[in-house]
């Protein structure tokens, strides 16, 4: 595929690669035989920008991205090369699966975008970037990452527990990255500033095997009208 030049693209640009061979987006599901996962056609992943320093994130993104691809999942991330969220869609692009990224131009050389990914999206901002990503997804899994990889899972959390969607919201908690996060949220609701009526539904696994499984079973009772953001009109004065 041609290099594309990095700028100046019109915001919404959307470029797609030549479709993959048929084989490539009809591998069998291995492991999550379930009605449900017929229902999970895409997850967003969250992750760093950087590498981490432990060598087992890199090593989950990688293995990640073969999962998602043996289960015919998309991926809808935010569109970079570097660090985890590089090596998870190249680990996509690798075992023959369908990769969109969402960018913002302003990050677009900064995150090195990735441009043999199928789909590219490029967006004004940082706001239109995450509905997007919300739209094109079933569920959304966090890998480690910095603050906007934080920004990102606590952003759905909210909405969850404000009642806008009813997608599954999990963290990966590969060497314990995710416990001083889990430790926050015990201690809220200890406090009683996550109460009754406004829970957080979190989802932690310790093993990237043990992703899709979890997802899919919480996905299974959430009927399709429910995982769609709901919206409503501003009043005006």
């Amino acid at each position: 595929m041609a290099a594309l030049p990095f700028l100046p693209y019109p915001r919404g640009t959307v470029f797609a690669a030549p479709a993959l061979p048929e084989a490539a987006l009809t591998l069998p599901h291995p492991r999550c035989h379930t009605q449900a996962m017929s229902t999970l056609r895409t997850i967003c992943v969250y992750c760093g920008s950087g590498p981490g320093r432990n060598p087992a994130f890199i090593a989950a993104a990688r293995e990640f991205g073969k999962i998602l691809t043996e289960h015919n999942i998309g991926l809808v991330y935010g569109g970079g090369s570097i660090g985890l969220m590089g090596e998870l869609a190249k680990s996509v692009l690798r075992h023959g699966g369908k990769v969109t990224g969402v960018i913002p131009e302003f990050l677009i050389e900064r995150e090195r975008m990735l441009q043999e990914a199928q789909e590219l999206i490029i967006t004004k901002d940082m706001h239109e970037r995450k509905r997007i990503m919300f739209e094109r997804s079933d569920a959304f899994v966090a890998l480690p990452g910095g603050i906007g990889t934080l920004e990102e899972l606590v952003e759905q959390l909210t909405w969850a527990q404000l009642g806008q969607h009813k997608k599954p919201i999990l963290a990966v908690n590969i060497e314990g990255f995710w416990d001083p996060l889990c430790a926050l949220l015990d201690h809220m609701k200890e406090l009683q500033f996550i109460r009754l009526g406004l829970s957080v539904e979190l989802l932690v696994v310790a093993k990237v095997e043990d992703i899709l499984p979890r997802v899919a079973e919480a996905l299974t009772p959430v009927p399709e009208p429910e995982k769609t953001m709901k919206t409503v009109e501003p009043e005006r004065m």
